[in-house]
């Protein structure tokens, strides 16, 4: 994998190196839980913007098109099957499973090497005015691609 920040794409994969931080982790050193939902976050975050998808120019596109819209997380779920701990080095893996009208359901990963610590399945939903609207057809169109 290559040494930019936001990971890189490879075969409809999102891979993004994290390392844990002192900041990550409990009193006893281990990767509190919540945290594995913020790595995924930017993992999904940096799947986008690799996606060519420049947040601010889809962001002004969507407001003429869907005055106040937002990506909301709308189920996620999620299995912890083992814990990571102070300076492990990460892997957040971001794969698009299904993408929809106006919802995308992704698979992630968060690994150590071969060892697999948490899989969840996420479903985001693109809303405006409180109300389910369609994905810009640019985003679906590269997600669909990737």
């Amino acid at each position: 994998m290559t040494g930019s920040l936001d990971g890189e794409i490879r075969d409809g994969r999102h891979q993004m190196r994290v390392r844990v931080f002192f900041e990550d982790t409990d009193s006893g050193q281990i990767v509190y839980h919540a945290n594995f939902l913020r790595f995924m976050e930017r993992g999904r975050t940096n799947y986008l913007r690799l996606l060519g998808m420049n947040q601010q120019e889809l962001l002004k596109e969507a407001r003429r098109d869907a005055p106040g819209f937002a990506f909301v997380v709308r189920s996620m779920s999620i299995d912890f099957l083992k814990p990571a701990i102070l300076d492990d080095l990460l892997e957040v893996v971001t794969v698009p499973e299904d993408v929809r009208g106006a919802s995308i359901t992704l698979l992630q990963e968060c690994r150590r090497a071969d060892d697999l610590l948490v899989t969840a399945r996420v479903r985001v939903a693109f809303i405006s005015g409180g109300k389910a609207q369609r994905i810009p057809k640019a985003l679906r169109l590269a997600m669909e691609g990737a």
